[in-house]
């Protein structure tokens, strides 16, 4: 921020490059990523595909596939912008933090390594309690973080910040 109070846009700039390649290193596509830093930092509601090309200097196709995954995985929206053709994107109020975890992403994890789990036998191999241990840690993880939200929600309804 300038020291007037207003938008430092070098910083923002910055920010979204930052929070990018944080997102990528935590595992996240890098494209995917800088499309989510720059719907988190728009003063917009959404945002076109177009505009979101040109604030990041990326092609449409490349923006075209990163909203396609942040849609899939809950962390944007595709709403027609008014009177336009065009869809605008955006970033539902809660999605950055509970769109992954109340679809069950840690659940998923933990039903494919049962499949494995069942591949090498039972629980009672190395392999089979290695695997077991995994998949009870994803489960605790996932009713872990629901329960997290949910706490969450709660205390921001409690102080009347929830959009």
């Amino acid at each position: 921020m300038q020291p007037d109070g207003r938008r430092d846009e070098e910083a923002v700039r910055r920010f979204v490059e930052h929070f990018a390649l944080t997102l990528n290193d935590m595992g996240m596509a890098r494209m995917p990523a800088r499309v989510l830093a720059v719907l988190m930092v728009a003063e917009q509601a959404g945002l076109t595909a177009s505009e979101i090309s040109e604030r990041l200097g990326v092609s449409p196709a490349a923006v075209s596939g990163a909203v396609r995954y942040l849609i899939q995985v809950g962390m944007a929206a595709r709403e027609p912008a008014p009177g336009s053709r065009r869809d605008v994107y955006k970033v539902p109020p809660t999605s950055w933090y509970s769109g992954s975890v109340r679809r069950g992403v840690y659940e998923r994890i933990a039903t494919v390594v049962q499949e494995g789990v069942d591949a090498v036998g039972d629980e009672t191999s190395l392999a089979g309690t290695r695997l077991a241990e995994m998949r009870d840690f994803f489960r605790f993880i996932q009713q872990g973080m629901i329960e997290n939200i949910d706490r969450w929600e709660k205390s921001r309804q409690e102080q009347g910040t929830t959009p």
